[in-house]
């Protein structure tokens, strides 16, 4: 998950999208995931969960 959650920090900090919406970036970014969004917005959610309250998602 290293490598996903390494993507979003960066992806967060360019402000390019709300991360939010950051599922398409995700599944673009890595072909494993070009086809399963389900795993892609599970990722998302796991970062998030890792964010919250002041994490640094580690």
């Amino acid at each position: 998950m290293k490598k996903y959650f390494d993507y979003l920090d960066a992806l967060r900090d360019s402000g390019v999208t709300n991360m939010f919406g950051a599922v398409p970036y995700l599944q673009e970014a890595f072909p494993e995931l070009s086809f399963d969004r389900a795993q892609a917005a599970y990722i998302l959610r796991e970062w998030m969960a890792g964010h919250r309250d002041g994490g640094d998602g580690q």
